[in-house]
């Protein structure tokens, strides 16, 4: 009997991708493993373990010995750097939280696995990610659903994927019920990663201080001293350096609270060398502008859209109009907490990803309330 595929497997070498190699070479496909080799540390600390260190390269081919697979590893280190750790950097200058997780799938594993898997004949790209796709034969449109267990649902992570992308990748882990389910098929399979902790970290942050001690190392230059100011332009305090900071922090600013009230970081101004703190209700916004509005439904819009959103990856999605044209925006039924330049905010119409796109500056808010009432 001829097997079916062939298939293109990521294998990041943690315990998600090689369930997900392991239940296709069950179901009787030809399956080819592939690791991309993306920073050239060798990690240690489980943590930062993910797919990026040589030790997870290793897991990877480990796993896919025992299945009998072919598995091959590239080296996708300058494009790695290029499209996520040069933005990382540049993002954090600027004032802004990036999520390197996203620029990740959106500029190199969702482009460049998907020209191998054309490449090597193959005729689909799968991945560990929590998710689904589904073909609605109605609309001819491929959609990106949530997973059915919402306990790891990564929809959000996957939210530019283009209906170029989706038609060919599959997703074997969105319908397994929870993270235990996989674990426990990982046992059963006798696969050596079913306990291997889950990457907590930013991978190609190794730095004991975190992603600042890492942006010290890497541009120093960005860290000069400035003034820490309340929203009302008083001067408070004194930073170390705007890009040691990001909306909604509240530890680390080195003030005590206000009136017996905590204070956070409300707004970054990288321009003025500024950060600007005050009080928890000062973090609440309704309105969230976006930059780079992906359609990744094929599907756009005549007017304004009611949808559930969420501006973060363990966020509940709320209540939101989405608001599309030359400023698109959410507008949140009920206010949101610490609303972050350089996030992901994603709709969704149920269970399906409607859009997403990233977070901007404020300004951003005002420049579209003042077109819209000067119209």
């Amino acid at each position: 009997m001829s097997k079916k595929g062939p298939i293109l497997v990521a294998m990041s070498g943690g315990v998600d991708s090689s369930v997900a190699a392991a239940l296709l070479v069950k179901r009787g496909y030809e399956v080819i493993g592939l690791t991309m080799q993306i920073w050239q540390e060798s990690q240690t600390d489980p943590r930062h373990a993910g797919c990026c260190s040589l030790g997870a390269v290793e897991d990877a081919r480990r796993v896919a010995r025992v299945l009998g697979i072919p598995h091959y590893v590239m080296n996708f280190k300058e494009e790695f750097r290029g499209a996520v750790i040069d933005n990382f950097i540049s993002e954090y200058a600027a004032g802004r939280t990036p999520n390197p997780c996203v620029q990740c799938n959106k500029h190199v594993k969702f482009e460049y696995l998907l020209q191998k898997m054309k490449e090597l004949g193959c005729e689909k790209l799968v991945t560990g990610h929590y998710a689904r796709i589904r073909f609605d034969k109605k609309s001819g449109l491929y959609r990106l659903m949530a997973a059915r267990g919402n306990e790891k649902d990564q929809s959000y992570v996957l939210y530019s994927l283009e209906q170029r992308q989706l038609k060919d990748v599959w997703f074997p882990l969105g319908d397994m019920p929870n993270k235990a389910a996989t674990r426990q098929l990982a046992t059963d399979l006798g696969l050596s990663v079913a306990n291997k902790p889950d990457s907590q970290e930013i991978c190609f942050v190794s730095e004991a201080g975190g992603y600042a001690e890492f942006l010290k190392k890497h541009r120093p230059d960005i860290f000069s001293k400035g003034e820490l100011v309340d929203s009302v332009g008083n001067r408070v305090g004194e930073h170390e350096g705007v890009a040691g900071f990001t909306v909604g922090q509240r530890k680390g600013i080195g003030l005590s609270p206000k009136h017996g009230k905590p204070l956070y970081v409300i707004e970054l101004k990288p321009a003025e060398n500024k950060v600007i703190v005050g009080e928890a209700d000062e973090l609440l916004e309704t309105e969230v502008p976006l930059d780079e509005l992906s359609w990744g439904s094929g599907e756009v819009p005549a007017g304004p859209v009611r949808v559930l959103a969420k501006i973060r990856y363990n966020m509940t999605a709320q209540k939101a109009t989405l608001i599309g044209g030359e400023y698109p925006r959410l507008s949140f039924d009920e206010p949101i907490r610490a609303v972050t330049p350089g996030q992901i905010a994603v709709a969704y119409r149920g269970k399906t990803v409607l859009a997403g796109g990233t977070i901007s500056s404020r300004s951003v808010v005002n420049r579209a309330h003042a077109t819209s009432v000067s119209r």
